[in-house]
């Protein structure tokens, strides 16, 4: 995997191998789960091991990442053709639990760069793959199987 962002044709952060996120931040969230979705993140399996099975984590991989903030995650398109973004935490809210979640990654060991929080971004990714999950800390506490 590669990854870059871009902001007025400048490149501002890049990574090699190891994890694009992008990280959308809801009204309901809170430090405490940037903090989970952090560690959740750190420890997920989603690189191979030596038998070629996806069974490392990214700082067992020699991993890094980039997170990239994206308000649109949240777009609601149940109704009509323009996608409501209520849902998502507007930036004065969203901007430090951004901040918060790179820096415990950061904490965890994992270098964690940023693209520019509010900026028009183009972000460049080569998925090696691909591996591509969705994460939602509304739906940590859920069981698996109903």
């Amino acid at each position: 995997m590669q990854a870059s962002v871009e902001v007025d044709g400048r490149e501002v952060s890049a990574t090699g191998t190891g994890m694009l996120i992008l990280l959308g931040v809801a009204l309901e969230d809170s430090p405490e789960s940037a903090r989970k979705l952090a560690v959740k993140c750190a420890a997920l399996r989603i690189f191979e091991d030596d038998d070629g099975k996806m069974n490392r984590s990214c700082a067992e991989a020699g991993g890094e990442v980039l997170c990239v903030s994206q308000f649109t995650l949240y777009g609601d398109v149940r109704r009509g053709n323009r996608p409501s973004f209520d849902s998502a935490a507007p930036g004065a809210i969203a901007e430090p639990l951004y901040e918060a979640f790179c820096a415990e990654l950061e904490r965890l060991g994992i270098k964690c760069s940023r693209g520019v929080f509010g900026a028009e971004m183009a972000v460049h990714l080569v998925n090696d793959g691909p591996v591509t999950l969705i994460l939602d800390t509304a739906e940590f506490e859920r069981p698996r199987r109903a």
